[in-house]
């Protein structure tokens, strides 16, 4: 077994078709061990409050809207570089906080950069025809340039669903390969929109083919698909993860994406990621929460830790 390469990007591998037919998912082992985490895994007080913390660090904050424009993004920059209210951040003895990064349209690159520099947030631009990705293949690949020209660190990529569907696997890894090479140094972010794919174990398969193309991340959704992340699609995601690494010594990052907006399922995917791959993927650089919404509950929950009782969530919300 490799040792997991600590300090380098997922350079990717040769496309390997029998490390993909060897993912087989027991469906109801899954569904049991997902029960487990959710019914005995409890943080309270003060505990409670650093996992919070823990997770605005590691949230995408995230604007796709048709209406967005400059002004919604500074705003949601300024939210990012400061996602909690100075007076919490003094009672919880925090000098600095901001979040893992700021998600937006490619037109809305330069607006993201302007508001968040100096303050090391790096700006992720989804592309490759989001959420849909049904257009010219080589769209999409002029749509990645751009965007990386334009100044994005991280490109959000979503899959063509049709080539697990079908089961045409070389074609998803080619296209992935293909993604990679236009990101360059930007790190790049694989969205499978498991909400699409019909089976775990289609999950399982497309996400070692992303790994093996070279993705910095494997990601659950767009946040437009009518089921998003779930805990037991999560979970099949990060034991991918975790035998890519044993098997290759690469290390890729995990997001998930759409419906996470409370405290308490924040909690749960970070406990899913220490109990599965460990400590050491609780960290932005390995693990970011697709959201926005979410922040206003963990800042009521922190208000509460500290003050004993809840704000209105209206004095939360983002501007």
């Amino acid at each position: 077994m490799n040792q997991p390469q600590q300090h380098l990007r997922n350079p990717g591998t040769d496309f390997d078709l029998s490390w993909v037919r060897q993912q087989r998912v027991n469906q109801p082992a899954v569904l049991r061990r997902v029960a487990q985490l959710n019914g005995s895994r409890s943080v309270k007080r003060e505990y409670q409050a650093a996992w919070l913390v823990r997770a605005l660090q590691c949230v995408d904050l995230t604007t796709l809207s048709g209406d967005d424009t400059p002004g919604r993004v500074h705003r949601l920059c300024a939210k990012a570089r400061q996602p909690l209210r100075v007076d919490l951040m003094q009672a919880l003895g925090l000098t600095s906080l901001y979040t893992g990064a700021v998600c937006v349209y490619q037109d809305m690159i330069e607006p993201a950069i302007e508001a968040l520099k100096g303050s090391g947030i790096p700006v992720a631009a989804v592309s490759t025809a989001f959420p849909a990705g049904l257009v010219y293949h080589h769209l999409k690949i002029r749509e990645i340039e751009a965007s990386v020209a334009a100044g994005a660190q991280e490109i959000d990529i979503v899959i063509t669903r049709k080539h697990v569907l079908t089961g045409n696997w070389q074609a998803l890894y080619q296209e992935v390969r293909d993604y990679r090479a236009a990101s360059g140094d930007a790190h790049l972010k694989a969205i499978l929109a498991t909400g699409d794919l019909q089976t775990l174990e289609n999950v399982a398969r497309a996400s070692w083919v992303a790994m093996m193309a070279g993705a910095d991340f494997i990601k659950t959704s767009t946040g437009k698909e009518s089921i998003n992340a779930t805990l037991p699609v999560s979970l099949v995601m990060v034991r991918a993860i975790r035998h890519f690494a044993e098997t290759t010594g690469y290390i890729v990052g995990y997001k998930p994406a759409g419906g996470i907006s409370t405290a308490k399922s924040a909690l749960q995917y970070l406990a899913l990621i220490k109990e599965e791959l460990g400590n050491e993927w609780l960290t932005p650089t390995r693990f970011r929460i697709g959201a926005s919404s979410l922040l206003t509950d963990i800042e009521r929950q922190l208000d509460h830790h500290v003050t004993g009782h809840y704000s209105a969530a209206h004095r939360h919300a983002l501007p």
